[in-house]
């Protein structure tokens, strides 16, 4: 096989659509193009099928029932409607929240806005592995208390969450848990009933669906006893996410984590084997390399490293033609300050800004892997050089 440079590294960021995903989306664009709330002919009897399908799918996934699913735009979207949303719905019971210091900033900018209409927000720390303590979330609950939202995999360094305990903890003390799985839904095993999780956020262009569509699953009968909707229309997704269904990008969001959840227990095997050949080479060859998240407790196809003396940047802009990777998350890579998550597990800023995140995906192939080693050690060495 000719290796097609450059290489792609940064699945955290977005994935390809799987062809087997484009497939199942591909009539719905042109064929199958029905409004799927149009149910009184069978162009939109189709439709409405189609999207009911791709409900059961993604319910199936987290082991929720159908009925519990909302579709959104994305994860961004599904975090907002859960933390905006549960903020109206409860205000008569409570205004306190808590939160995570290392969330995604679809999570932690709208706790801000929360605490600037005046509700009460704890951004909980996390250890030097980017864990949050279930104890210390107990211990900051109060009486005001109606919201736990901790993410279920960080997106720059792959730490999991301690998600089941988390639950018990909510469960005890009568509070609603949301977690943020944008990363972790289709790449670990995720159940919504034996983990506690109350509200849960995902995105399709994560697992090899497209973008632009996302879902936020609300468990229970009724979804508007837990969220308000912050957005209104047509009265769709149980009136809580109105308009027109996105049939395709639905369709595709179905068929991605079908397929994540048949293929996910090979593919972490395979990325387990290359992300452990990748760091024992960096380590060899480059003199204090260090990982950066839980050593065992992470997303197989993460690898988060600190180059000592390198500049993440730079050693990013001299692979570009040949590896795509990132040194941080897509969504504040274009900002110059140094990322919120390292410097919650105690990086100082130097070691923070020597640190680069390889995603690994379901495409990449040995000859990719080993391409990419390669290349990482020789610019490495020639940064180093020219630093000296």
């Amino acid at each position: 096989m000719t290796l097609k440079l450059p290489v792609y590294m940064d699945y955290h960021a977005t994935t390809p659509v799987d062809p087997r995903v484009f497939d199942a989306m591909y009539p719905y664009f042109s064929q199958e193009f029905g409004n799927a709330s149009s149910i009184d002919h069978i162009f939109g009897a189709r439709a409405h099928e189609a999207v009911e399908m791709a409900r059961e799918q993604v319910a199936s996934c987290i082991n929720a029932k159908p009925e519990e699913i909302i579709f959104t735009s994305g994860a961004t979207e599904s975090d907002n409607i859960a933390l905006l949303g549960v903020a109206e719905r409860m205000a008569t019971r409570g205004d306190h929240i808590i939160t995570c210091a290392t969330e995604h900033k679809a999570v932690l900018d709208t706790a801000n806005h929360l605490e600037r209409i005046g509700k009460t927000v704890t951004y909980l720390p996390v250890d030097r592995y980017g864990l949050v303590n279930p104890d210390e979330v107990e211990e900051a609950i109060t009486d005001r208390t109606i919201l736990i939202s901790v993410m279920a995999a960080n997106n720059e360094i792959g730490t999991l969450a301690p998600l089941k305990e988390i639950g018990i903890v909510a469960k005890a003390n009568g509070v609603l848990f949301h977690t943020d799985a944008a990363q972790a839904v289709g790449h670990i095993p995720l159940d919504v009933k034996e983990m506690g999780i109350d509200l849960l956020s995902l995105s399709g262009h994560k697992v090899y669906g497209p973008k632009g569509i996302g879902a936020l699953y609300i468990g229970g009968a009724n979804p508007k006893r837990k969220v308000s909707p912050v957005m209104f229309g047509g009265g769709h997704e149980r009136g809580l996410r109105s308009g027109t269904y996105n049939v395709p990008g639905i369709v595709g969001l179905g068929k991605a984590l079908e397929i994540a959840q048949k293929e996910m227990k090979v593919e972490n095997g395979r990325f387990r084997k290359w992300t452990k050949q990748m760091f024992e080479s960096f380590k060899d060859e480059i003199e204090g390399v260090t990982l950066n998240g839980h050593p065992e407790k992470r997303l197989a196809h993460n690898l988060n490293v600190c180059f000592p003396g390198i500049e993440g940047k730079a050693l990013t802009h001299l692979l570009r033609t040949d590896v795509a990777i990132s040194t941080g998350s897509a969504c504040t890579t274009s900002s110059v300050e140094p990322s919120h998550v390292l410097k919650a597990i105690g990086l100082d800023e130097s070691n923070i800004f020597s640190a680069v995140r390889f995603g690994l995906g379901r495409f990449n192939t040995e000859e990719e892997i080993e391409h990419c080693i390669n290349m990482v050690i020789s610019c490495s060495k020639t940064l180093r050089r020219i630093s000296d």
